[in-house]
């Protein structure tokens, strides 16, 4: 049975749209759902109950400690953790399970990605015209709001650590040959809405990702972190793909101005910060499973 575990904060906007589509997933056994509402000011929790869906309230914030909230609940495989932003297209559940069944040496499995950029200024576009592009979002576990794994890819780890770079964590649980994404199923994600937007998104992901990779060189964390590629958006998207040298210009200042932000002092309770654009309004619409 598998189960997926939704830690959710604040999500009274797209929860109700991400447990409809998991809920309509066609699937051989039952599935068992899982939302850890954390620190929620909001009606997450009154809007995730439902027939189906087992809901912890938890007063604190925290993804992490939601997370694991969420594991403690769950009791069914694979386990999968979904971001509330995200849809799950009809027959994905059932896809991602028969990847792990039928190709056992592989441990864990991302859906292929869709950036929505839709009505996003020309900046928020430019960037993700090469992001997306970036050999890390075809091997890493990163940047899809979804991740499932098998029994023994989830037995590779105890819990999740207080940290904010949950998808970093999970990806570097696993091998190259361990990780796959699973092509036959694709989710949208939703691009910020503006400039300003984009940047505090990724200089949460930077604070989080610099996080982890201090704990990992202090021992805290025995994981080998993947590396960054700084200059992978040259070589590897704008040297083969020439007609995006424009986007070039907006991507490096975006990508320059996030790194600089993230390296300032966080200030007591002002917290990781996130991007809450894309979680005004309905999730985009993810495509069907198969091709």
């Amino acid at each position: 049975m598998p189960s997926i575990v939704i830690a959710a904060h604040n999500e009274e906007n797209v929860i109700g749209h991400s447990l409809d589509s998991l809920l309509a997933q066609e699937t051989r056994d039952a599935i068992e759902v899982v939302v850890s509402a954390n620190g929620c000011t909001d009606r997450t929790a009154a809007l995730a109950t439902r027939p189906g869906v087992i809901v912890i309230d938890r007063p604190e914030p925290g993804k992490a400690a939601a997370l694991n909230a969420g594991d403690l609940a769950a009791t069914g495989f694979p386990r999968i953790y979904l971001d509330a932003d995200i849809l799950l297209p009809p027959g994905g559940l059932a896809e991602l399970v028969r990847y792990l069944a039928e190709t056992p040496h592989v441990l864990a499995v991302v859906p292929r990605r869709r950036m929505d950029t839709t009505g996003r200024p020309w900046t928020v576009r430019a960037y993700f015209s090469i992001n997306e592009k970036l050999p890390a979002f075809r091997t890493g576990l990163f940047g899809r709001g979804l991740i499932a794994l098998s029994a023994q890819g989830r037995a590779r780890f105890d819990s999740f650590p207080a940290m904010i770079a949950d998808d970093l964590f999970l990806d570097s649980q696993f091998t190259a040959d361990e990780k796959r994404e699973a092509r036959l199923v694709e989710v949208v994600v939703a691009a910020p809405f503006t400039t300003r937007d984009l940047v505090r998104r990724l200089v949460r992901v930077r604070r989080g990702n610099a996080d982890m990779r201090a704990a990992a060189s202090r021992g805290a964390i025995d994981v080998p972190v993947r590396a960054a590629d700084r200059w992978a958006w040259l070589h590897d998207v704008v040297l083969p793909h020439p007609r995006l040298l424009p986007a070039a210009v907006p991507y490096v200042l975006i990508t320059l101005i996030a790194g600089i932000l993230a390296r300032r002092t966080v200030k007591p309770g002002e917290g990781w910060g996130r991007d809450d654009s894309t979680r005004q309004t309905q999730p985009s619409r993810a495509n069907g499973a198969a091709e």
